[in-house]
């Protein structure tokens, strides 16, 4: 289970911070052209410390991928949208006694999980609706599952598909999470920054090599106003925005389903 989205969080929040009190007030824009003045001149990158030795060890491993084949569940013909989506969450909780069980940090979980049953308080539900769009490139569609973690608040988000008639979960994430997207092939997550105004976004993608959806890219935006007197409103993030995209809107109703366009 991945506990690494807060300590990524927490090694980064630092330069967050020196970033956004730094940053230089942009200009609003008059709806216009202008000028910019004098073009400078092109210059190379200078290479700092060309002496400096390798590194001892590998930085902090960002490009994290998980990778589990789905033990109890079967796959239907191979149609991974008639799998029932609480089963795989129950899945989950046996495969993981030390996250759910009574010491274990989403605990809480368990009896929530068993809200989504016949006669169950469908409000107390933690699963949130199943998506399916092929993320793989493999012309079938993979299936994107959320559900709510307790006492933690925090969502789980799950990329499930199926290979030799097995499933197979080909991403695995924890986060508080404000929103998550699908984008072509690409699955972003959007998460509170801590400082008003700004977001991060988190981008996965399928890797063929890892057979898994890996992570490709972390971007601390602006997503509006900053509140006077809270931090300085930097005129660029100094990061890309993500693609165009449309959001995967959660549901209420447990185990339901809705196709990518």
């Amino acid at each position: 289970m991945p506990a690494r989205r807060s300590v990524r969080r927490t090694a980064r929040a630092a330069a967050v911070v020196a970033l956004v009190a730094t940053a230089a007030v942009g200009c609003g824009d008059r709806g216009g052209l202008e000028g910019a003045g004098a073009t400078p001149t092109a210059v190379s990158p200078a290479r700092l410390w060309p002496d400096l030795r390798p590194a001892s060890s590998p930085a902090y491993p960002y490009a994290v991928a998980t990778r589990e084949t789905v033990k109890g569940v079967t796959v239907p013909r191979d149609d991974i949208r008639k799998v029932d989506p609480v089963d795989v969450v129950r899945a989950e909780i046996a495969a993981h006694p030390d996250d759910y069980g009574s010491k274990g940090a989403y605990h809480a979980t368990v009896d929530r999980v068993r809200e989504c049953e016949p006669g169950g308080v469908r409000a107390r539900c933690p699963l949130l609706r199943a998506y399916y769009r092929d993320l793989t490139g493999d012309g079938r569609a993979e299936m994107t599952l959320g559900f709510r973690l307790y006492p933690t608040n925090q969502t789980a988000v799950r990329v499930y598909t199926v290979e030799k008639h097995r499933l197979v979960q080909v991403l695995a994430d924890n986060d508080a999470i404000i929103g998550v997207e699908l984008a072509g092939r690409a699955l972003i997550e959007r998460s509170p920054a801590g400082i008003a105004g700004y977001e991060y976004r988190t981008t996965w993608i399928w890797d063929q090599d890892r057979r898994a959806m890996v992570f490709s890219r972390d971007e601390f935006l602006r997503t509006g106003r900053v509140p006077h007197g809270r931090e300085p409103s930097p005129s660029a993030s100094g990061a890309a925005a993500p693609p165009s995209s449309a959001t995967a809107s959660p549901s209420a109703s447990p185990g339901a389903s809705a196709s990518g366009p």
